[in-house]
């Protein structure tokens, strides 16, 4: 029988990419997302390249009976949970709100997973958990919850809460994904990362530059210790980090427990040296600026994907010119995102 997978915020970047991949493996979809970070329409560029739809509920993860009633409904068997806030200077602005959302959504989650008889999770976490790292790359047995901000802190208290859950009831099976910096776009140019207003990462930053939308690339220092004085990051493409997911979730159907892995390509690079890899796959020149570092942002954060390949059988298959040709693919060919159409 076909398994029916729950996918909480599918309609987000991560999530869509994440659903389209569950689609093409052959799996039902059903999609949860509030829409207070993502549009439609990216779930309907989902059903166009995948040739059906996933099944579309509107709402929140912190309503319960709504939560209760779709389990009902659906002979889900596992849950891809991405519904989340994700922006860290906001969450240094509005803590409770992250962890309201972050941590009090996840939670009611879980409970109502647990009197639905369903105990499989996929969680999105993040490398944020790993705060300043004393080395690189990053072992996901390096210490954690030394985070740098609320939403670090909220990906770090789930993490907490399901390892704890995982201890106490021995049904669940549990996948805790650490992300690095995930970027780039599905090769079709029909979806990609719609940041709301001026975007919080630095790649749709890039594109937006490039496209004419903003002015100039602000770079967040450039005495940082190392190569060229700006920060160095682990950026995955969304579709190797999509396909993680879908191996995490074959992974555990032979394990029980919590298990953690890093999703990373093991390899970091700068900003200086992003803007200039854009540059070559686009041929748009990217103006850009110092300015000071932003507090709480660290010089190094790259991954060791080690654990991923040989527990999971992944590895990251696309490198940083396919990252760059498909995210400017995207915004070339959606200059205003999903709410603008296509050009």
């Amino acid at each position: 029988m076909t398994r029916t997978i729950l996918v909480t915020g599918g309609a987000g970047y991560i999530g869509s990419h994440t659903t389209l991949v569950l689609l093409q493996a052959g799996f039902q979809v059903v999609v949860l997302d509030s829409l207070c970070n993502a549009s439609a329409e990216s779930l309907k560029r989902v059903a166009q390249l995948a040739g059906r739809e996933p099944v579309f509920v509107q709402g929140d993860i912190r309503d319960r009976a709504l939560l209760d009633q779709l389990l009902a409904h659906h002979p889900v068997q596992a849950v891809m949970h991405f519904a989340g806030l994700k922006a860290v200077g906001e969450s240094v602005a509005q803590p409770l709100r992250y962890y309201e959302n972050n941590v009090g959504g996840t939670i009611n989650l879980c409970q109502a997973m647990a009197a639905a008889g369903v105990f499989t999770l996929v969680f999105s976490s993040s490398a944020t958990v790993y705060g300043d790292p004393a080395t690189v790359p990053i072992t996901e047995d390096q210490p954690v919850g030394q985070t740098t901000n609320p939403y670090g802190r909220s990906k770090f208290m789930v993490e907490q809460v399901l390892g704890d859950l995982a201890v106490a009831d021995a049904r669940w099976r549990v996948a805790l994904l650490r992300y690095f910096n995930p970027v780039g776009a599905h090769e079709s140019g029909l979806m990609g990362e719609d940041p709301n207003g001026i975007p919080n990462n630095l790649l749709p930053y890039i594109t937006q530059v490039a496209v004419g939308k903003l002015p100039e690339l602000a770079v967040f220092g450039n005495d940082y210790p190392t190569p060229d004085g700006t920060g160095v990051r682990d950026y995955i493409h969304v579709l190797d980090l999509a396909e993680g997911h879908l191996c995490a979730l074959k992974a555990l159907q032979t394990r029980t427990g919590a298990h953690v892995w890093n999703l990373g390509t093991g390899q970091g690079y700068s900003v200086l040296e992003m803007v200039r890899a854009f540059e070559a796959a686009s041929g748009r020149p990217v103006p850009y600026r110092i300015s000071p570092r932003r507090s709480g942002d660290i010089a190094n954060c790259y991954a060791d994907p080690t654990k991923a390949r040989k527990e999971l059988g992944w590895g990251a298959q696309r490198g940083l010119p396919d990252m760059m040709r498909d995210a400017w693919r995207w915004q070339s060919m959606n200059p205003n995102g999903y709410s603008g159409g296509r050009n």
